[in-house]
């Protein structure tokens, strides 16, 4: 499965929220080092900042940037002026969203969404299409647009309002089995009901060939498939590390956060520095000796790290341990000795209880 990285484009319609060109050029740079096959800086028919963003990237990147454009030719020309090197277009595919949010008919849809893809061919460059809420769409309809589209590189279902979990994402993407080929699907999820994760694996199992996601989530309302949940979940449910350099994750997950301005909770899935970190006496000395026994995958593949805490919290089994590491063969004195150390010294990480035990007790 290939991904789409939206975080710029996503994450700056989040209220309250602009990011500057420098700040989507510097990102995307970092998000093309981890080896994201498809990057979407953003819109360019909202403005120059997105034009200059795409263009500056434009053939400078490993990466093809991916330019947003509703099915307007005047939209589809911006994305041409800022020399994107692929276009993504979109209409709504509901009977919901095409009555409320665009007031045209089905076959209006259709006739825009013919053109807008006959028009970014005549001009040479791959075609990605979105059909926005897909997954509330009738299936004979949304196989009817497919069908409309037969040329065109990616079409990508859309669960607009994420209102779908793994079990109706599946049911639905059985529903198209016969009707497209799965490795031209795509799928975008977004996360209101907590299940954009999820949905991105059910898809992926499904055999779609693309899925959108964003750093962290980043994205509107409750934001969108997280870029590093999906490809740790891949790398570690089925050894498919989607083509990232893993051991890259987290750190430049962390860095684009970092440039953008935006916080994380410290107990974030795969990003939080508190993830991995184990303080009770039980989990340590379990950690100690066999670090599987309490963690799913070991954060350092990816580019965190464990970190394990001694103190008031600390056992027997656990100080045991540490003061073997040593080469110090506990006996019950020391041990108790070691503990009360532990005690007043602690809280302590790995390194210094180390030190502890071998400045306290080493010959």
């Amino acid at each position: 499965m290939l991904l789409t990285d939206v975080t710029l484009r996503e994450g700056d319609q989040m209220p309250g929220r602009e990011f500057t060109a420098d700040e989507k050029i510097e990102c995307a740079r970092t998000l093309d080092e981890l080896g994201v096959p498809f990057i979407q800086p953003g819109f360019p028919a909202t403005g120059e900042k997105d034009q200059a963003a795409i263009s500056e990237l434009a053939g400078t990147t490993n990466a093809e940037v991916v330019a947003l454009a509703r099915a307007l030719e005047s939209d589809i020309d911006a994305a041409l002026s800022a020399d994107a090197e692929v276009i993504e277009t979109f209409v709504s595919a509901s009977d919901r969203h095409l009555e409320h949010l665009l007031g045209i008919t089905r076959e209006e849809m259709l006739s825009m969404l013919g053109e807008a893809v006959d028009y970014i061919r005549e001009h040479g460059l791959p075609v990605h299409v979105t059909l926005a809420d897909a997954f509330r769409t009738d299936h004979d309809q949304l196989i009817e647009i497919i069908e409309t589209i037969p040329e065109v590189d990616f079409i990508s279902l859309a669960d607009t309002v994420g209102a779908r979990t793994p079990a109706t994402v599946q049911e639905y993407l059985d529903g198209l089995d016969g009707h497209i080929d799965f490795g031209r699907l795509g799928v975008h999820f977004h996360d209101d009901m907590g299940c954009a994760t999820a949905n991105a694996l059910a898809s992926y199992r499904a055999g779609v060939g693309k899925a959108d996601v964003s750093v962290a989530g980043l994205g509107e309302r409750a934001g969108n498939s997280p870029l590093e949940e999906v490809v740790v979940a891949c790398s570690v449910e089925h050894d498919d590390d989607l083509g990232m350099t893993t051991d890259e994750l987290v750190p430049a997950c962390r860095s684009i956060l970092d440039r953008l301005g935006e916080s994380y909770d410290d107990r974030k899935a795969v990003l939080g520095e508190k993830i991995a970190e184990h303080e009770s006496g039980i989990h340590t000395a379990a950690m100690l000796a066999d670090p599987a026994t309490l963690e799913p995958f070991d954060p350092e593949l990816f580019g965190g790290q464990s970190r394990l805490i001694f103190g008031r919290s600390t056992g027997e089994s656990g100080a045991r341990r540490l003061l073997r590491r040593v080469g110090i063969e506990p006996d019950t004195q020391t041990v108790d000795s070691y503990l009360d150390a532990l005690a007043v010294e602690g809280p302590l990480d790995l390194d210094a209880a180390l030190a502890l035990a071998k400045r306290e007790f080493g010959s």
